[in-house]
């Protein structure tokens, strides 16, 4: 059982809310985080809202909350029932009014805070969202970086006893995601359809996101096209990165980069079966990109808002991390061992005047690449970025 540094954030978070609702793609780790805090709090309760039994129980939800006032219930695959919120909402202002002011609801959701909040009452101000996912590298350890790139952060992907067992695995999550969850969260896509924006996302990993151009490859309108994206981002499948504008007097990039957000479901989309291959795939370089950049934000501090930089002129910085406490960190990924940063990085520095220059390589030791850039180790860069939390 690999330890989730989640765990503690999670139960630091409830020790001061009322509610905490932990969102994440399906089969990232949700419930059995949920249940390993359940089980070391007396009298928590746990309803799975896709089962007709515990939904059954739910059949009149005021009057079962209402038994259970301080004690912590669980709602997994609470966007199931959108209909509770509104109880919910009632429930934790009456908790408040009796001394119960914490600790009350963990809630476990597969889509964003956005949707949910789409198709149901607004818990703003009760409940404090945090997001679950996949296992990173700190969680892992370095000795499994290789692992963890080319398999991804699904835990049964990440522990599947072979290589032949974690590709099964996730051409299931595919299929199952495109033939029965996104039906249910979402409008009624063909799979056939979804299956293949998704591939065409794994072709264009990291690369700026052109409606017109993937229109014109599936034959649909390019507002379209835009849905399909919605969606996936929603359902955080799918990372959108928007770009940083800032005032330098340049043509500036004004289209997102996307990125299919776990690299072992790249892989598995792209037919790629080992990491041999995956080393002599056109897609190696972006598959790394995008696997440093969900490692960085997965351990920066709650609030950080990540962006990229790009002109037209050719500058540009890979990641640029916008810290709660006012501080920017512009980051250079590339997979090597002799890190040197390019012109375009440069450039950029000098338009955005970062607070720090930094270099994430897959190395074991950081060291000054200039008098202005550091050369850092992913994990090293991640356990800084925790120690802010």
């Amino acid at each position: 059982m690999i330890q989730r540094r989640h765990r503690q954030i999670v139960r630091d978070l409830l020790a001061d809310h009322a509610g905490v609702a932990i969102l994440g793609p399906r089969q990232v780790g949700k419930t059995t985080l949920a249940v390993e805090i359940a089980d070391a709090i007396d009298g928590s309760q746990y309803l799975d809202l896709e089962s007709p039994a515990d939904r059954a129980r739910l059949a009149e939800p005021e009057l079962y909350l209402a038994e259970r006032a301080g004690q912590l219930v669980i709602l997994d695959e609470v966007q199931r029932m959108p209909q509770i919120f509104e109880v919910l909402r009632g429930q934790i202002d009456r908790r408040r009014r009796t001394g119960h002011r914490a600790g009350q609801f963990l809630l476990l959701g597969s889509a964003s805070k956005d949707l949910l909040q789409q198709s149901s009452e607004s818990l703003a101000g009760r409940v404090v969202y945090h997001e679950l996912p996949g296992f990173d590298l700190l969680e892992v350890g370095t000795g499994k970086l290789n692992d963890l790139w080319f398999r991804g952060g699904f835990p049964e992907s990440f522990l599947a006893g072979s290589g032949r067992a974690s590709r099964a695995w996730r051409d299931s999550f595919i299929r199952t995601y495109l033939e029965r969850d996104i039906p249910q969260l979402g409008p009624r896509i063909p799979a056939e359809t979804l299956r293949r924006f998704w591939t065409m996302l794994a072709h264009s990993q990291g690369g700026l996101f052109n409606a017109a151009r993937f229109a014109r490859g599936m034959d649909v309108a390019s507002p379209t096209i835009s849905r399909y994206l919605d969606l996936m981002v929603d359902l955080m499948l799918v990372r959108r990165l928007l770009p940083f504008h800032v005032n330098a007097g340049k043509r500036l990039v004004k289209s997102p980069k996307v990125y299919v957000r776990d690299s072992g479901v790249v892989h598995s989309l792209l037919g790629i079966r080992d990491l041999n291959d995956l080393l002599g795939h056109p897609v190696v370089g972006t598959s790394w990109e995008g696997f440093v950049i969900e490692n960085l934000i997965a351990a920066a501090p709650e609030g950080t808002e990540a962006y990229f930089y790009r002109t037209t002129g050719g500058a540009e910085v890979d990641l640029l991390l916008a810290l709660p406490d006012g501080e920017r960190w512009a980051i250079e990924i590339k997979r090597t061992l002799r890190p040197k940063t390019s012109r375009g990085f440069e450039s950029a520095c000098e338009d955005i005047q970062p607070t720090r220059r930094l270099f994430a390589f897959p190395g074991n030791e950081p060291f000054p690449m200039n008098a202005n850039t550091r050369a850092m180790p992913i994990s090293t860069l991640m356990e800084e970025l925790t120690e802010m939390r």
